[in-house]
């Protein structure tokens, strides 16, 4: 059994003594000669818990993952995709395909954006010639469609691999410059272009990067960053794999959350060498500043810390080092550096940092690596300039790469007519050591992240009401910052200019778009009149002017202007009152970055832009100055202000908790009729915090959640009781009609008797919504036992797939109540539960809670009549979406006096408020709405208003 470029079967390791001339053979080399070495998988809820992998068992893994990729016809020569986000189903995926000469194209998920998830991939399998994209069970689920695209999932590779002898398995042998990796270097956009990695490229960095780092088997590593970001898979693991070192590997949520994790990693494994971009380090110094107490550290291990990924203040490096060295962290442990993909990633050092960099804004990023030259050019590309003044960085050497794949125009222009890489930076030389000043490409660099201008502003120019070419997205770097942040100008068309609130909306829609697309919140939206916008011959705006601009204050005027119109918007500005008030203002402050003035006690964390992401952070943030606050991530969603935030806190602090009250305010701003939602057979109303931004400045939006979350808190013990607690809570906040209510799957049932309860009060309920549920639930509640329930739960949380819920049941029901909600937690994704600050304990107590309101479904009899009644159908649990409509929903008209409206909304049950479908349900909803409060019978807000076209 052999291939023309293969080893014998059973000779994987007899390449053992050989250099590697393939990356293969890096993994076989480390598998033999270190069987004890390997990679450490840490969840991150305790430094030392985790998981080894020893390189012999990845080795193993990888060659019975490569039998399958054959029997699936994957040969050399086709690309294989990775769009696997769990480092333990990427490693071996990745080796696999190196062990077999099969080149590896890493991607990213584009969630909540389906069309541009779609159009990425498409422009993949163009660009890749048909490759076969690996991914997981979950995320094939929620793969967009793309005609042609060939997919296979880990798990049904692993299955088939599970009876393979790896010592059957032949190793192929590709020539040093056959391509081993493709990254690419934009993956957001449908233009993003291949950078070909060969064998030869990646060998000559590794052994390079060995050597100036003095890396050794003895070496233990640290990465945190995820593996679609070349330094993670070239520098936290290639490298360390290399010489067999040891390496550990942790998820960034835990760290993003809480950064001292960080350090406290790096003391539990006595790690010796990691990287990060400079970001963390702002993080770190923050997080002990405001820490009461030093944490309990030891870092004398620590060798040095690679930073690069973006420029680093020297201000925020040296405190780094000041603030760790009584843990013994030696004084030249931080190592600034500079690398691209088209470098293999770090291929500059500065390791003479600090003491060579004193008096400048911004570390210098080193020297080259052994085999690696520098040249700073003149405008032409090819005369080189003398020590001291400032071109064009170029670099040359056997680490860089020929170009890129099926893209000859791109790979002409990165090359000068003499064979140099050009980098698009600005820099110079100084004795051999290069100090960048700028990019002559127009791209932002966001915690060590590249993302480029044009990407972003081609969906921003067809947001409605936004005027087209009159829209520009540039970094700027606040006096302080630790990283660039962004800025976007733009131009509103003249009818949004002149109405504030429409142009607040527009804000929040071009923030929720930034969001969405790059996944970070923008630090300034800009508002600009047409004439304030430079404009090349040609039409473009220049984005370095418009900075200059910015930085120099010529904008201050509209900065302040735009800041004072969202502060009116929210309401006017409230300030904090007490301690615990103006502590919390200080920490929201700080994730907003802006002064803690700025903050009003009253806004919401979402109308400031907040994100998950920040939501982890502000739990963490108030969990260290606020030690006797045990505050859920729930509370925050629920309790969004500094104000309610402080009240909850506060209510922990005392002997009586404050009393339950189930309405739970999403959007408080607009002058429309409030809607009110009632939750979902699970009780909380997570499910609507996405659906009510968009009714900013038009209608309150609140939320009705079941009782039972809290400590002490006694679930309903009736149907009657939960509808009368709701209609006494929604007269609270509106004593009189007309009313808009709505329930969401089991909610809808409950929405019902409420709106009966409340015209038997003699109010008018003018909008009554039923999202996807018929009147007849206890036969569906009748199916749902506690195990049912339970995974029900886990798959509206989004800890197990919708193909993992329908076998999940029959799997469980032999084991205890415990086991079973043990089993769910523990195949949960650790970053998921992390979102949701989630644990057993947690868990299991919201599972009781959800079985309980399934057991008051089943006694529920419908009854009665409502005037009216909107149903919202998607695809259902089973069957089709017709005979759902036909068969069950229909069945509304027995129960309501007017012929009740049907209205078609795009997803599945499960999905139709979900990041993907929100967007159109929204609109849908609220025209549905409008129809429903400015009609004949109703008058929105009591103002008469007028119905949306």
């Amino acid at each position: 059994m052999t291939t023309s470029k293969g080893l014998p079967a059973g000779r994987a390791v007899a390449v053992e003594g050989e250099e590697s001339a393939d990356l293969g053979g890096l993994l076989v080399r480390a598998a033999a000669r270190h069987p004890e070495h390997g990679v450490r998988h840490c969840s991150g809820e305790r430094p030392l818990d985790h998981t080894l992998r020893t390189y012999p068992q990845l080795l193993e893994d990888s060659l019975r993952l490569l039998g399958s990729l054959r029997e699936a016809g994957v040969r050399p020569g086709r690309v294989v995709a990775l769009l696997l986000e769990r480092p333990e189903d990427f490693v071996p995926a990745f080796w696999a395909c190196q062990l077999g000469g099969i080149t590896v194209c890493p991607l990213v998920p584009v969630r909540n954006d389906p069309q541009r998830w779609a159009a990425q991939l498409s422009h993949v399998d163009t660009l890749l010639d048909g490759p076969l994209l690996i991914t997981d069970s979950r995320t094939r689920e929620t793969l967009p469609a793309v005609e042609g695209l060939a997919v296979a999932t880990v798990e049904d590779l692993v299955l088939a691999a599970a009876g393979t002898d790896p010592r059957t398995v032949a190793v192929a042998r590709p020539g040093p410059d056959e391509v081993a990796l493709l990254v690419l270097t934009s993956g957001s956009t449908g233009a993003s272009k291949a950078v070909r990695l060969t064998h030869a490229n990646l060998l000559a960095s590794m052994a390079a990067k060995a050597e100036a780092q003095s890396l050794t088997a003895h070496d233990v590593t640290l990465n945190w960053i995820s593996y679609d970001h070349v330094a993670a898979l070239l520098e936290a693991h290639l490298l360390p794999l290399s010489v067999g070192a040891v390496q550990l590997q942790v998820r960034p949520e835990p760290v993003l959350a809480d950064p001292v994790l960080f350090l406290e990693l790096i003391d539990a494994h006595r790690v010796t060498m990691t990287f990060t971009p400079n970001f963390l380090l702002g993080l770190i110094n923050k997080a002990l500043d405001q820490s009461s107490a030093p944490p309990p550290l030891d870092l004398s291990c620590l060798r040095h810390i690679v930073s690069g990924g973006e420029a680093n203040p020297v201000v925020t490096g040296i405190g780094f080092l000041e603030r760790l060295a009584p843990y013994g962290l030696h004084r030249g442990a931080l190592w600034p550096a500079f690398g691209m993909t088209e470098t293999c990633a770090g291929s500059i050092y500065n390791r003479e940092f600090p003491d060579a960099d004193r008096g400048a804004e911004f570390a210098a990023v080193g020297r080259p690596l052994d085999g690696l030259r520098i040249r700073v050019a003149e405008e032409d590309g090819v005369t080189p300039l003398p020590d001291g003044e400032v071109g064009e960085v170029q670099l040359t050497g056997p680490m860089i790469t020929s170009g890129y794949r099926n893209d000859k125009d791109a790979t002409q222009a990165a090359f000068t007519a003499d064979g140099w890489f050009r980098t698009g930076d600005l820099g110079r030389l100084s004795g051999g050591r290069l100090t960048l000043v700028g990019r002559s490409k127009d791209s932002i660099i966001v915690n060590g992240v590249n993302y480029y201008s044009h990407d972003l502003e081609s969906v921003l120019d067809g947001l409605e009401g936004v005027e087209k070419s009159f829209v520009a997205a540039f970094p700027t770097r606040p006096r302080g910052s630790d990283t660039e942040q962004l800025a976007v100008a733009f131009a509103a068309d003249p009818d949004v200019a002149r109405d504030e609130a429409a142009l607040h909306r527009l804000l929040i829609a071009i923030r929720n778009s930034v969001v969405l697309h790059w996944g970070f919140r923008p630090a300034l939206l800009l508002p600009l009149p047409k004439d304030a916008f430079p404009k090349t011959s040609l039409g473009k705006i220049p984005r370095s002017l418009m900075r200059r601009r910015l930085e120099s204050g010529d904008l201050d005027e509209h900065v302040a202007s735009v800041g004072e119109l969202v502060t009116r918007q929210l309401g006017g500005h409230v300030a904090p009152v007490g301690a615990v008030e103006s502590t919390l203002a200080e920490l929201y402050a700080e994730l907003f970055e802006v002064e803690p003035s700025a903050i009003s006690a009253t806004a919401g964390f979402f109308d400031l832009g907040g994100t998950s992401l920040d939501i982890l952070r502000l739990k963490s943030l108030v969990s260290q100055r606020f030690p006797d606050a045990d505050l859920p991530v729930l509370a925050i969603l629920t309790s969004p202000s500094v104000r309610a935030l402080a009240a909850r806190i506060e209510a922990g602090r005392s002997a009586e908790r404050a009393p339950y009250d189930p309405v739970v305010a999403l959007q408080t701003s607009g002058d429309g009729t409030p809607l009110f939602c009632i939750h979902p057979g699970v009780g909380e109303v997570l499910v609507f915090v996405n659906l009510a931004k968009y009714f900013v400045h038009e209608r309150p939006f609140y939320a009705l959640r079941a009782r039972g979350f809290n400590p002490g808190e006694k679930p309903f013990e009736s149907f009657e009781e939960m509808t009368r607690t709701y209609v006494d809570a929604i007269r609270s906040r509106q004593p009189h009609g007309p009313y808009a209510i709505a329930g969401y799957s089991f909610g809808a049932a409950v929405a019902f008797e409420v709106a009966k309860r409340l015209e038997a009060d003699g109010e008018r309920v003018d909008f009554l919504g039923s999202f996807n549920l018929p009147p007849h639930i206890k036969y569906r509640m009748d199916e749902l036992d506690f195990v049912e329930t339970a995974v029900n739960l886990a798959m509206f949380l989004d800890l197990v797939s919708a193909e993992q819920a329908r076998t999940l049941p029959a799997e469980l029901r032999p084991l205890s109540r415990q086991e079973q909600l043990g089993h769910l937690v523990a195949i949960a994704p650790s970053h998921r539960l992390a979102e949701l600050d989630l644990d057993l304990e947690r868990f299991t107590a919201w599972a009781d809670l959800a079985d309980g309101l399934t057991g008051l479904g089943r006694t529920y009899r419908p009854s009665g009549s409502v005037a009216a009644m909107s149903v919202f159908y998607a695809i259902p649990l089973r069957g089709t979406k017709q005979d759902w409509l036909d068969g069950e929903l229909r069945r509304w008209e027995d129960f309501t006096r007017g012929t009740p409206r049907y209205i078609d909304v795009p997803g599945e049950h499960y999905t139709l408020m979900g990041p993907e479908h929100v967007a159109a349900f929204q609109s849908i909803l609220r025209a549905e709405l409008d129809r429903a409060l400015t009609g004949p019978a109703g008058a929105d807000g009591g103002e008469g208003g007028t119905p949306r076209c």
